[in-house]
Parts: C-alpha cells; structure tokens; sequence
C-alpha cells in the first residue's frame, strides 16, 4: 500500500488490515487485527489477535497488547519514566542510556481516544480507560477509570 512503512523484520497474522501512513517496525501484530491510518508501532511492541488500533496512535516498545482490545484515536503508549535527549555529559542519548518500562494492556480491555498511558502499568482485563484519561497506576481487572490521573469510576458491566 501507498506510504506504508512496513519494516521487514516485521511479523503481521494473517487478514490483518492496515491504512495508509503507518509505520511498523520489529513489532508482531496478530490475526485480525485491524492498524488504523497515521499509526506508529515500534520494535519489540506486541498486538494480539482481534485488536483495532485506531487513527493517530503511538504504541512505542515494550507495550504488549493481548487478544481482542480496543486502543482508540490518539492513544500515547509512553516507555521510559524519565526521558531526557541528552546523557550527563551533553551528548545525545542512546539505546544504552535508558531501560524500556513494559506495559500490558490484557485481553479484552478499551482505551479512550487520547488517552495517555504511563509505563510499567498493566490494564486489566474488560477494563475501560476513559478518552482523555492518564493512566499512572494498575488498573483493575474489569474497571472503568477516567480522569487525570485516572481513577476507578465503577465496575464495567459484563459483555
């Protein structure tokens, strides 16, 4: 497809779909999942199977996603607690500067349009992340969270 960069160290399931302006690159996206236009999933992040990323969406390294999870419109997957462009002598940083914080976002979980998510969190299954909300700690396995920083609002009815 036209201006896709799809890098080829690149693993995509089968049927996956893909919009144009997307950039992917040493990621694995599963079975069926669906990659809206002007995303960014970088190497060693990982899709599940049934996943719909949405437009405008930065899944960085380190981010896992499992089976059958919504990420909507403008979703910020962040990996480094304190990031900084240069090392403690002026130099621009590198890869050895810095440790990658892993996320998990579990199976069936959904994540509001413009939501940011902090590293080294695990949403929890069937839970909602709110649009707009910034997720700074755990959220719990079947929750609803909102706000900034998101909180637990309710339960989520069962689907």
């Amino acid at each position: 497809m036209e201006f896709c960069r799809i890098a080829p160290d690149v693993k995509l399931g089968s049927n996956v779909t893909y919009h144009a302006f997307i950039n992917l690159y040493g990621c694995s996206v599963g079975d069926n999942s669906r990659i809206g236009t002007f995303v960014e999933i970088q190497k060693n992040a990982r899709i599940g199977r049934n996943v719909k990323v949405s437009s405008h969406t930065f899944i960085c390294e380190g981010v896992v996603i499992e089976d059958d999870v919504f990420i909507g419109h403008n979703v910020s997957f962040i990996n480094d607690k304190y990031p900084r462009a240069t090392d403690g002598n002026g130099k621009p940083q590198s890869e050895a500067n810095w440790a990658v914080v892993p996320t998990l976002v579990k199976r069936g979980a959904s994540i509001g349009t413009s939501a940011t998510i902090l590293c080294g969190v695990t949403i929890g299954e069937n839970a909602i992340v709110g649009a707009g909300s910034v997720v700074t700690h755990d959220v719990p396995d079947g929750a609803i969270v909102a706000g900034n920083p998101a909180r637990t609002i309710r339960k989520a009815v069962a689907v």
